[in-house]
């Protein structure tokens, strides 16, 4: 497949040039975690009726949209886009093609706060296929079928993204809110599939003779049963069929994270930094199951998912992608540290109040969303420089 659609190189700029583009990590988790910076405390003055933004989303579909979509998806791209060199050994976009993707996911985010509302519709439904379309170029010119389910699980998210702004537009019969839960649904199954590559494993390098594999027939149906759970909580099945189901779920993301030793990670902070983040996975698959048993909101589950399972393992995975390959050692030094427990904290705290302190709700959303910005201000402090300057080995990438 031809990327040509995509300028290698703007006329008498050398990318290649700058080390920020020549991998795909490097300009998206810039981005990303500035963007964390940025996005949570407006969202939080949004709230408060503060401020407004013009991009025709009500403000908690619109914080929902650029977490989700926005923010992690910038993340997963990056993520991608640099395991793929690894995957394939082919090039992924680099330079010209980079800067491109980055200047246009930057711009859809100004888009969304300032509008005007169909610019930043159409820039963001943009986005995400451009970036499946790339990443299935690479895959499929390596012949590397094992990784056409990563992409499909990516295209499903672009889906429900293209979901969330048909709803917005009124032309659906599903309100935005539901396209937004089916884009979590989709980074549960991306989180499902990705940790169960990388965490076992990651456990077994440091713990050499380990025994922590989970049976492949465990593993499918750990994932026909997370399809199930996630299925029932997107078209509001009735409780007798939810709560077996996500329960099912949680017990089986229970089991298998148990299955990793994940005592082995003890004294690692880079590794036992992701088993918190899972923790996170079965939690909130338990309380869908809670939410569809009472009748009641799922928001606990919404944010076990979001904050706690994919705001922990973005922490995670973006120290130690970034520190892998700009040759740095793979050992969280003290600010790591404090920025994975400030967003298990900004969890916590975001998850636990409307259950046990809702009398305090507001001051508890308020101290979630300054943990989790404070954890992405201080991996942006550490971090870019080094996203900007060349590997430590002098090996480009």
């Amino acid at each position: 497949m031809n990327q040509s659609f995509i300028p290698e190189q703007a006329p008498a700029v050398a990318f290649d040039a700058w080390p920020l583009w020549r991998l795909g990590f490097r300009p998206f988790y810039l981005l990303a975690s500035i963007a964390i910076v940025i996005l949570v405390p407006l969202w939080l003055v949004v709230f408060t009726g503060h401020a407004e933004i013009h991009s025709g989303l009500s403000p908690a579909n619109w914080h929902g949209h650029e977490m989700v979509f926005g923010v992690v998806t910038a993340v997963i791209v990056g993520f991608l886009f640099t395991a793929g060199k690894t995957w394939t050994g082919r090039p992924t976009p680099r330079g010209g093609q980079l800067f491109f993707l980055a200047l246009l996911w930057l711009v859809t985010r100004i888009a969304g706060v300032l509008g005007p509302a169909d610019l930043f519709a159409w820039l963001d439904i943009a986005f995400l296929p451009l970036c499946v379309v790339l990443f299935l170029d690479v895959l499929t010119k390596s012949d590397n079928q094992r990784n056409y389910i990563v992409a499909g699980i990516l295209g499903l998210i672009a889906l429900a993204n293209l979901a969330f702004h048909v709803a917005n537009w009124g032309i659906a019969s599903f309100p935005a809110a539901q396209a937004l839960k089916a884009g979590v649904g989709g980074l549960v199954l991306m989180e499902t599939l990705i940790a169960g590559r990388v965490l076992p494993f990651f456990t077994r390098n440091v713990n050499p003779g380990l025994d922590n594999m989970v049976p492949a027939w465990r593993e499918k149906v750990l994932a026909a049963t997370s399809v199930a759970a996630i299925g029932s909580w997107l078209t509001d099945a009735s409780a007798m069929l939810a709560v077996p189901a996500c329960l099912a779920a949680a017990g089986l993301h229970g089991w298998r994270l148990l299955t990793w030793r994940p005592q082995a990670a003890k004294g690692r902070p880079i590794l036992w930094s992701l088993y918190l983040a899972y923790v996170w996975i079965p939690l909130g698959f338990g309380l869908l199951a809670l939410a569809r048993w009472r009748s009641g909101t799922d928001s606990g589950a919404l944010h076990a998912f979001t904050v706690g399972a994919t705001g922990g393992l973005l922490i995670a995975m973006m120290t130690r992608t970034a520190r892998g390959h700009t040759a740095r050692q793979l050992q969280a030094g003290q600010a790591e540290k404090r920025a994975y427990l400030l967003v298990a904290a900004a969890a916590l705290s975001r998850v636990a109040a409307p259950y046990f302190a809702p009398a305090v709700y507001e001051p508890a959303l308020f101290a979630s969303g300054a943990a989790f910005a404070s954890a992405f201000a201080i991996y942006a402090w550490v971090y870019v420089p080094w996203l900007t300057a060349p590997r430590l080995d002098g090996k480009d990438g």
